[in-house]
């Protein structure tokens, strides 16, 4: 039981982190970046579809990103999905291809996404905080249940612990980046 809550939790605690990698890079940050539309959603012929399964996303210049449909029908809708997505990005639509041309980030707009990056930091910490109060619950259940023994739950939490603290130690270290990535460009 022991080897599988450590094991399990370092699985999910992992994903946990990805996640929030992921969710960071939705966060316009001056240079044009795919991960901000790929996985925006469009009318497809009825069926809502990702734009990365639909469209060829291409970074020509830095601040420049380049969407290409491969059915040149659906650009309109591609255009619609971007707009309502409040990326903060007006797409321009030449009949073949939509650009989305990145601007300069004054001071202010970089302060305000900073303030987004650590918000997103801390809902992420409590989702592992929470994860840590399920994971002590099971600990001390199996205490209850006479699986393991008083001595094994305080290491079993105390091994908890050191878990959650590397994982939170590791989202800090993304934010950081994130955060120096912004305030960088």
């Amino acid at each position: 039981m022991v080897d599988k809550l450590i094991k399990n939790g370092k699985v999910h605690l992992e994903e946990h982190v990805n996640k929030y990698r992921e969710s960071l890079n939705t966060i316009r940050a001056g240079r044009a970046n795919p991960a901000l539309v790929e996985n925006i959603g469009f009318n497809y012929y009825g069926t809502e579809t990702p734009i990365k399964n639909a469209a060829t996303i291409t970074v020509p210049e830095a601040r420049l990103l380049v969407i290409q449909p491969w059915d040149a029908s659906q650009l309109k809708e591609i255009e619609k999905a971007i707009l309502a997505s409040n990326i903060g990005i007006t797409p321009s639509n030449d009949g073949k291809v939509l650009r989305l041309p990145f601007p300069e980030l004054n001071e202010s707009t970089r302060k305000n996404l900073v303030k987004d990056v650590k918000n997103k930091g801390e809902q992420s910490k409590i989702g592992i905080r929470n994860y840590r109060r399920e994971m002590i619950d099971t600990v001390k259940k199996a205490e209850k249940d006479k699986e393991i023994s008083e001595d094994e739950r305080k290491a079993l939490e105390d091994d908890v612990q050191k878990l959650i603290d590397e994982y939170i130690k590791k989202l800090d270290e993304v934010t950081k980046a994130k955060e120096k990535e912004l305030l960088t460009i």
